[in-house]
C-alpha cells in the first residue's frame, strides 16, 4: 500500500486530488533521477552549466562554450578582432549542439567588447551568449555587447558564510537604480553607501532587490531578462554588487534577488528569441511561445537543456554573488496553460484540473532542491496568486519546497476595503480572518503593500487615504483631517498585517514613510525623465514635515515583533472582536494588541478576559512622537481585575481607555 503524502494528512479536503498530487510528486522524482544520472551525482552537480559554459580563465589562456543546436557556424567577434569575422575566431562544433573555442592568453583581454556571429540554415544574426556573465550598453549607440570581465584583483569576500535571520524575516523590497534622492539611474555603491544604513537601522533584517538580472529596457522594472546570468550593468560593476551583498552580511541584512524564470524578453539581438535560427531552441512551440499578457515568451521546462540552464542560473547567483535566496516572480504564470489569466480559483478542483503545467511545477521543485543543496539556510519565496495547495509544503511531503508563499490576499483586501468601504463599514472580523487565512502547513509573506502598489495606474496605501493632500498639507501644524485619518490609518493597518505574521512581513522601499506619487521610470512619454524613479529621502529626513510620523512608527513596530523570540510562530489568540463597535484584541505570546477602528468612538474602561497581571503599553499609534493626539497616559501600569465568574478559566478583566482610531500594543510584566 502507497504511503500518503503529509500534504494529503495536513489536509484532508485534498484526498480527491491524491492521485494528482501523487503523480506530479512521482514526476519530480523520475526527473530527478534521470537529471541526476540515477542519483550518481546530485541536483546541485547537474546545476553547474555557469562553470562549462560562456567565457573561462584557463591555465593556458581561454575557453569559451555555447549550445546552439540549430547553429551551422560560429564566430566570436569583438573589440579585439575589430568585430570582424577570423579564422582563429571561429568556434568548433562538439556534441550535443555545444560549440568551442579555445584561444590564447593574450587574445582578449578584461574589459573587452565581444559578441556571436551566428550562422544557421537561411539567416545569421549578432548574439550575446547565453551565459554571458557582463553586458553592457553603450551610452552613444545604445547598443549591448558582452563583457570580458576577469579584473586583477577580482572582490574577496570578508564574510565568508552567512546565516539569514528568519525568526521572523522582515524583508526591506528595493531597487537599486531607483533607491537615490537625485533625478538619475542609483548606483550599487550609492545604494551601499547610503541606503543599506537606514534599512539597518529601521530594523529589516532582509533586502528583497528588483531587477539585478540584465534587461534591455530600463523601464520593465528588471521583469523583462534578456541576460539570465549578467549583474545589471547599469548599476555599476560585478564586484561593485559583491561587495554591497557584503557589506549587508556584515550588518546582519541577508539579500535575496527577485529572479525571473518565469519568462523572458523577445529581443533577439540581447536576448535568447531565436538564438541560432531555432525560435523555440529554449521557448516552447506553437501558441505556448509567446505569454499573452506580458509581450515575451515563455520557457520550455520539459527540455532538460532548459532545465539545466534555469537551475544552474538559481546556484550561480548564490555561489558567485553569495545572494541568500530568492524571490521567484510571477510562479502563477508559470505553473497553468493559461498563465492563470482570466481564472477564479473557486475550489480544489481548480489546481488538479489537467490545465496545470506539470513540467513547470517539476522545474519549481527541482529549483526548491538545487537551491537548498547549495545553501541549507537559503531563503525561497514564491510569488503566487492562485492559491496552489502545497507550493510552500516540503518536498518529501508532496509539496514544491518553496520556504514562504506571498500573501497577496491581504493587499488586495486593504486596497478595497479603503476603496470601497466607507470608515463605519470596516470590519475587524473580516480584516482578522484575512490577515490570518492561510494553509497551516505553508509560511507566509504578509505585507500591506509591495512595489505592485507603488507603480503608475496603481496607488499605494497611503496615497489612496491622502491623495491630493499629500501635497498641501503635511507640514506640521498644517495637517487636516484627511492627513490625519491616512497617518492614522497607514500605522494601523501595518500594525494588523506585521503582527499577524506565520512567516514574514514585506515593505516596499518608500512605502514605510509613505513615500508620495508613483513610480514611473523614464521613457519617451515623459522625456525620459527620472522625477519618479527615485525616492525623496528628504521627506522622511525632514522633522518639520509629517513623514517621519509614519518612518518613525515603523521602526518601533519592528522592534516589538523582533520583542519576541520566533514572533512568527507563537500561536495568535483571538481575545475579542464586536464589529459593531469595530474594535479587535488578540493575543501573542505575553503581548497584547488592541485595535479601535471605529472613526468617532473613543471607549472608556473597554474590558477583555486575559490571564491575570500587570501589562503595560509599549507601542501606541496615538503617540504624539508619531502623529497622534496622546489622548492615553501610556505611563500608566493596567492591572487586571478579578471576576468570579472566570476564576475556572484563570481569566480576569482588562479595562482600557482605546481613543477612535488607533491601535496599542501591551506586554504583560513578569
Amino acid at each position: 500500500m502507497e504511503k500518503t503524502l503529509n500534504l494529503i494528512k495536513n489536509d484532508p479536503w485534498l484526498e480527491p486530488f491524491a492521485d494528482a498530487i501523487a503523480g506530479r510528486h512521482q514526476f519530480v522524482l523520475d526527473k530527478e533521477a534521470e537529471l541526476t544520472n540515477k542519483g550518481k551525482q546530485t541536483l546541485s552537480d547537474f546545476a553547474s552549466g555557469y562553470l562549462y559554459f560562456g567565457l573561462h580563465r584557463t591555465a593556458k589562456g581561454w575557453t569559451f562554450r555555447e549550445w546552439a543546436p540549430n547553429a551551422s557556424h560560429i564566430y566570436m567577434v569583438g573589440t579585439f578582432n575589430n568585430w570582424e569575422e577570423k579564422a582563429t575566431y571561429k568556434l568548433k562544433k562538439l556534441k550535443n549542439g555545444i560549440w568551442e573555442i579555445n584561444l590564447p592568453e593574450g587574445a582578449i583581454h578584461h574589459g573587452d567588447l565581444y559578441k556571436l556571429n551566428v550562422y544557421w540554415d537561411g539567416g545569421q544574426g549578432e548574439r550575446i551568449p547565453a551565459w554571458a556573465t557582463r553586458v553592457v550598453q553603450d551610452e552613444q549607440t545604445k547598443i549591448f555587447s558582452a563583457q570580458v570581465w576577469a579584473p586583477e584583483k577580482p572582490y574577496k569576500f570578508k564574510k565568508k558564510t552567512f546565516k539569514p535571520n528568519t525568526s521572523p524575516l522582515l524583508i526591506y523590497e528595493c531597487h537599486i537604480g531607483m533607491a537615490q534622492q537625485e533625478e538619475k539611474v542609483g548606483s550599487y555603491n550609492e545604494f551601499r553607501e547610503k541606503v543599506l544604513p537606514r534599512i539597518a537601522k529601521e530594523g529589516y533584517n532582509c533586502i528583497q532587490i528588483m531587477a539585478i538580472q540584465e534587461h534591455p529596457y530600463y523601464g520593465s522594472f528588471g521583469y523583462h531578462v534578456s541576460s539570465f546570468f549578467a549583474a545589471s550593468s547599469r548599476f555599476g560593476t560585478p564586484d561593485e554588487l559583491k561587495e554591497l551583498i557584503d557589506t549587508a552580511h556584515g550588518m546582519g541584512i541577508a539579500v535575496i534577488m527577485d529572479i525571473v524564470h518565469s519568462h523572458a524578453v523577445k529581443n533577439e539581438v540581447e536576448g535568447l528569441g531565436n538564438f541560432a535560427g531555432d525560435p523555440n531552441q529554449y521557448f516552447y512551440p506553437g501558441g505556448r511561445r509567446e505569454h499573452p499578457a506580458w509581450d515575451s515568451l515563455c520557457f520550455d521546462y520539459g527540455k532538460n537543456e532548459v532545465v539545466h540552464f534555469l537551475l544552474s542560473n538559481c546556484k550561480y547567483w548564490l555561489e558567485e554573488y553569495k545572494f541568500d535566496g530568492f524571490r521567484f516572480d510571477g510562479v502563477t504564470s508559470m505553473l497553468y496553460y493559461s498563465h492563470g489569466l482570466g481564472e477564479a480559483f473557486c475550489n480544489y478542483g481548480d489546481y488538479f484540473n489537467g490545465h496545470q503545467d506539470d513540467n513547470a511545477i517539476c522545474y519549481l521543485t527541482l529549483a526548491n532542491e538545487v537551491i537548498h543543496q547549495v545553501n541549507p539556510k537559503a531563503i525561497t519565496i514564491a510569488e503566487e496568486v492562485s492559491g496552489m495547495p502545497g507550493l510552500a509544503a516540503k518536498v518529501e511531503d508532496g509539496g514544491y519546497g518553496f520556504d514562504y508563499r506571498m500573501a497577496m490576499n491581504i493587499p488586495d483586501y486593504w486596497i478595497k476595503t479603503i476603496k470601497e468601504k466607507i470608515d463605519e463599514d470596516w470590519k475587524p472580523s473580516s480584516m482578522f480572518w484575512e490577515v490570518t487565512n492561510r494553509r497551516q502547513d505553508e509560511k507566509t509573506i504578509s505585507y500591506a503593500e509591495s512595489h505592485d502598489q507603488a507603480l503608475v495606474g496603481d496607488k499605494t496605501i497611503v496615497f489612496r487615504l491622502i491623495d491630493a493632500d499629500m501635497y498641501w498639507h503635511m507640514q506640521k501644524g498644517d495637517e487636516n483631517y484627511i492627513v490625519n485619518r491616512g497617518i492614522a490609518l497607514h500605522k494601523m493597518i501595518r500594525l494588523l498585517t506585521s503582527s499577524t505574521i506565520n512567516g514574514g512581513y514585506l515593505n516596499f522601499m518608500g512605502n514605510e514613510f509613505g513615500h508620495p506619487e508613483w513610480i514611473d521610470f523614464p521613457r519617451e512619454g515623459n522625456g525620459w525623465s527620472c522625477k519618479y524613479a527615485r525616492r525623496q529621502w528628504d521627506l522622511v529626513d525632514n522633522k518639520n514635515l509629517a513623514y517621519h510620523y509614519m518612518g518613525d512608527f515603523d521602526e518601533e513596530m519592528l522592534k516589538v515583533i523582533k520583542s519576541v523570540k520566533d514572533f512568527q510562530a507563537t500561536p495568535i489568540q483571538e481575545i475579542w472582536h464586536n464589529d459593531g463597535d469595530q474594535v479587535l484584541a488578540y493575543e501573542r505570546k505575553d503581548l497584547i494588541f488592541v485595535f479601535n477602528f471605529n472613526p468617532k468612538q473613543s471607549f472608556t474602561d473597554y474590558g477583555f478576559l486575559v490571564a491575570p497581571g500587570a501589562y503595560e503599553v509599549i507601542l501606541n499609534t496615538d503617540n504624539i512622537a508619531f502623529g497622534g493626539n496622546g489622548f492615553a497616559d501610556d505611563s500608566v501600569v493596567h492591572f487586571t481585575i478579578a471576576d468570579p465568574l472566570y476564576k475556572k478559566e484563570k481569566k480576569e478583566w482588562l479595562k482600557l481607555y482605546i481613543p477612535a482610531r488607533t491601535a496599542v500594543v501591551l506586554r504583560k510584566k513578569k
